[in-house]
């Protein structure tokens, strides 16, 4: 099984070469809050996965291509991972051991789409786009969304992973529902991009927690609560359990504080310490993270606990990938 820990160690801590020949950075660097201004285009994404998927999206940013489809490519190349736990076909079943996908994509006009409780479809993003450019709803879900996208030009896909299946099987034993934090069970890709024009837009995509209860929607999926752009002011997606992020309507608010003059890397840590605010002791149970860019192309990212990371590739960071500073203190 690829875990995120292990990935870190192989790829981040040692220089690697990904297909197109661009190589990863030979470390993990301090989170990047100093709110200077990069050169266009950029591209922002959650966790180590994030380095390939920013490969993708760079070689459209860095084309004079459109920040949309620049994000719709590079989340893909997690849903396409037939090794993801988190993201995608492969991801981890829910308690009755099926698996479902939610995902949602916004642009540069506030034009939006999504899908929840999406089954055997490979690209939830690309359906998730597709709502948003062919019907005059922003979301689809279940069998619904299902059958739209097979009207669409999508097809049944009924691939099932056999390290998920053996996760599921193995916590079938005892079923406990105690998810960890850090791992694979409820990691989510979101990628937020600003193009060559200056506009900006952002994807979400993933498979949702590990075992939960069937029908369970996180915030993924959630126009304002995993994504949101406002191309005035600037884009936020955000990581971990996803019911915490929706009940602070999380992008939203890191947005709004970036009206109110806050950097990117203050707006991500002010929407975490509201949260820490509301939940008190219970912030120790679990994760969040937040990654940010504002229309001055700065960028920033702030979590509850240690662990969390982003890459970034620009001009002038050749996808790197930057430790988060967190509320809680490494042990």
């Amino acid at each position: 099984m690829t875990s995120r820990r292990s990935f870190i160690k192989t790829a981040a801590l040692g220089a690697g070469v990904i297909s197109t020949g661009q190589s990863l950075q030979s470390a993990v660097v301090e989170n990047q809050h100093k709110s200077v201004p990069m050169n266009k285009p950029l591209v922002l994404s959650t966790w180590d996965f994030g380095l390939k998927a920013n490969v993708d999206a760079w070689a459209i940013l860095s084309a004079k291509g459109r920040a949309l489809d620049a994000v719709e490519a590079g989340v893909k190349v997690a849903e396409n991972d037939l090794h993801s736990l988190s993201v995608g076909l492969a991801g981890l079943p829910d308690r009755e051991g099926h698996t479902t996908l939610d995902a949602c994509i916004m642009d540069e006009h506030y034009n939006c789409g999504s899908v929840a409780f999406l089954e055997k479809i490979k690209n939830p993003i690309s359906v998730a786009r597709m709502v948003m450019e062919k019907t005059p709803h922003i979301m689809l879900v279940g069998s619904g969304a299902q059958q739209f996208a097979l009207e669409n030009g999508f097809t049944l896909d009924d691939y099932k992973n056999p390290e998920a299946q053996k996760a599921y099987e193995a916590w079938l034993v005892e079923k406990q529902y105690k998810p960890v934090i850090n791992i694979e069970n409820h990691d989510t890709i979101g990628m937020i991009a600003m193009d060559m024009q200056g506009n900006l837009s952002g994807a979400c995509t993933t498979s949702g927690l590990a075992y939960k209860v069937r029908g369970r929607v996180g915030d993924s999926p959630i126009i304002g609560a995993g994504l949101y752009v406002d191309n005035e002011i600037g884009a936020a997606t955000a990581t971990g359990t996803g019911e915490e992020v929706i009940r602070i309507a999380g992008t939203h608010l890191v947005v709004e504080l970036m009206r109110q003059k806050y950097s990117p890397y203050e707006a991500c840590k002010e929407a975490v310490m509201r949260m820490v605010k509301i939940r008190k002791e219970k912030t120790k149970d679990f994760q969040v993270g937040f990654i940010a860019l504002n229309k001055a192309g700065e960028f920033g990212a702030y979590c509850l606990q240690p662990g969390f990371n982003y890459a970034v590739f620009s001009n002038n960071i050749a996808n790197e990938l930057f430790k988060s500073d967190s509320y809680y203190p490494e042990q």
